[in-house]
This record gives structure tokens, sequence and C-alpha cells, in this order.
């Protein structure tokens, strides 16, 4: 149970926070406003990316004080307009992740609330921005939805490696279920012949969370390895309401890469299972869209939440991983205070 005295405590510890920055020189000091945050560790340095136009980036030395990087894409990619009629710039829902000496950046190009959507990938050597071999390379889109053909969105990109080496990018929102597809070993195609597997979806109507686009509210599958177990992430609801937001996250676990996923009462979230693993409260209504990452032998569950002392404003959450003697992941919900992250903007 929440701390009735802590939020006030909280608030006044953001205070003086900022204040400080102030004193030290800082322009700009804020808390991180985020949405579907994604991480990865370069050297000593953290990076995170997230939707935004462009795709917004921000590096760190300690995941609580955070640069602004500006954007990866300074325009838009050149294949987005044609996959998207009307595109405007905005790229949702990224994931990072390296291979052999080159950081792989996966983002998504949406019509919202259509499933007119398609998944790019776009490289680079470094995440430094004042690296001298700094830059982005796109590399086009990897997969597309069409409407009437599809009944899937191609949006909410996530990539796993599964113990064969092979590259198996989940993703997903609403419509009939989440996929999967096996990339091929540049990482920037489908696999032929192709593999799919569908790992969780959720029927419209077992959700009291009002409507849903074609089908049950879910979306955002981000697979998290943890020892011999492969863990899939879900977020139910609706996002991006503020107060009336309905995110939460939800699990299941599987041996293997590719599923099935069972909840703890052993029902495939393909067939509407999952097990919830943290909710919203009165200080933050709605949270979800996350990422996991081990960093210097910690786990920690990385993803954004409305904070309605804020009018609903979202922000960036980093909650420490704990397991359970049955092995599965746990979160205090405590930390959802606790954890300031600060922008800073010299």
């Amino acid at each position: 149970m929440l701390n009735k005295n802590k939020r006030p405590i909280t608030l006044a510890l953001v205070a003086s926070l900022l204040a400080l920055l102030a004193l030290a020189g800082c322009s700009e000091a804020k808390q991180v406003s985020i949405h579907d945050p994604v991480m990865i560790k370069e050297g000593d340095t953290y990076y995170l990316f997230s939707t935004g136009p462009g795709i917004t980036m921000y590096s760190s030395s300690d995941m609580k004080n955070w640069r602004r990087e500006g954007e990866v894409f300074n325009q838009a990619p050149s294949w987005a307009s044609n996959a998207v009629p009307n595109f405007k710039g905005h790229l949702w829902a990224p994931d990072i992740i390296e291979k052999d000496g080159l950081f792989y950046l996966y983002y998504s190009v949406s019509a919202f609330g259509k499933n007119t959507s398609g998944i790019g990938v776009t490289v680079s050597p470094t995440l430094n921005p004042r690296a001298p071999n700094y830059g982005w390379q796109d590399k086009g889109m990897v997969l597309r939805s069409v409407p009437e053909r599809d009944e899937w969105n191609a949006i909410d990109p996530n990539i796993v490696v599964d113990n064969n080496g092979t590259a198996w990018m989940a993703f997903g929102s609403f419509w009939q279920s989440l996929k999967m597809v096996a990339l091929d070993s540049s990482w920037t195609k489908i696999a032929e012949p192709q593999q799919w597997h569908t790992i969780a979806a959720l029927p419209k109507g077992s959700m009291p969370t009002g409507d849903a686009v074609k089908d049950g509210e879910i979306e955002a599958p981000f697979i998290f390895k943890k020892n011999d177990d492969y863990f899939l992430f879900v977020s139910w609801g609706k996002c991006c309401r503020k107060d009336e937001s309905t995110y939460r996250l939800a699990i299941g676990r599987s041996e293997n890469a590719t599923g099935p996923f069972l909840d703890k009462n052993g029902k495939d979230l393909a067939q509407g299972g999952g097990t919830l693993l943290i909710s919203g409260n009165k200080n933050w209504p709605g949270l979800g869209h996350n990422s996991a990452y081990t960093f210097d032998g910690k786990d920690w569950l990385v993803l954004h939440a409305y904070e309605s002392a804020d009018n609903g404003l979202q922000k960036l959450k980093i909650l420490e991983i704990n397991w359970d003697k049955d092995g599965w992941p746990t979160v205090d919900t405590n930390e959802l205070d606790e954890f300031v992250s600060i922008e800073l903007t010299q």
C-alpha cells in the first residue's frame, strides 16, 4: 500500500532538485516526459529512445539525469509517406539492439487508429552524437500492414534473439493479435521461408475498459530473457488519455523465444491469458509500454506513466525488477513516487 505521506515529500524533493539544478547553471530542468521508452548502454553511457518527431534521444550516466540529444531523423524516412499517406513525421514506439558493432534502431510509422502501418530500421556504429563515426543509415521498411488485407498492426516492434542466434521481431497493437516473425541474418528483412507466430491476443469484450479497434486492447510486446525463460510483457488498456488512461502491464512466460507464453494459471497469452504485473493508482492512473533490461547485475523495468498531479503528463519511470520464489518478476509500486528523472538542457 502506498504511504499517504510519501507523495507530498516526493513533490517537495522534486522541487528542491529542480532548484538546485537551476543554481548549478542549467537554463532548464524538468522531469523527463516521454512515451514508449527503450534503453541501451554503450560504454558508461545509457541511451534512451522514445516516440516523437524523428525519434527522441537522451543520454545519461546514471539513469536519472538525462541530456536531450535531439532526434535520430532530421528528415522523414524515404519510405514513410508511401506506406502511410499524410505522414507528418511522427515516429512511434522504437526498439534498440546491438549486433556486431552496429546499433539497430527499429521504429514505427502509422496512421493513428488504423492499421495502415509499417516498421523500419536504421543503424549506426555508435550512439554518441559527438563521436566522429556517429550517423544513422536508414535500411528502409522491414514489414507493413494494410487495411482489409491484414488483421494485425505493424507497429511497436521488439527484437529478441533465441538460443540459436535467430532474431525475431515481436510487434502489434490492437486488431486480432500480437505477432512475431523471424528476421534474416541482416536483421533488416523478413527471413524466407517466412516463420510467423501469434504470441498474444485479447478478444474484444474481455476488458472492462470501453471500446477497442477491431479487437481487444493489447499492444507493445517486449520479450526479456531471464536465465532459461523468456518473459513476454504486454500493455493492456488505453494509453494517451491523461488521467483517463487505463494502461497496465501483464506478463507470460515461456521456455522458448517464440512461445507459447503462459500466465501463472497456465493460460496461453495467445488465447487471452496474462498475469497482471502492475497497474495504475491514484497518483499514476495509467502506465505501460515497457521495456526491460539487465544493467550491472540488476534488472530494470522501463516504462512511462501518467502523473495525475501534472495534468496527466507522461513521465519516465525506471523500476527495479525482483523475482519471486517461483521465478516471476515483481516490482514495487512505491517506486513510482520515489523515482525522479531530470531532463537537463544546458
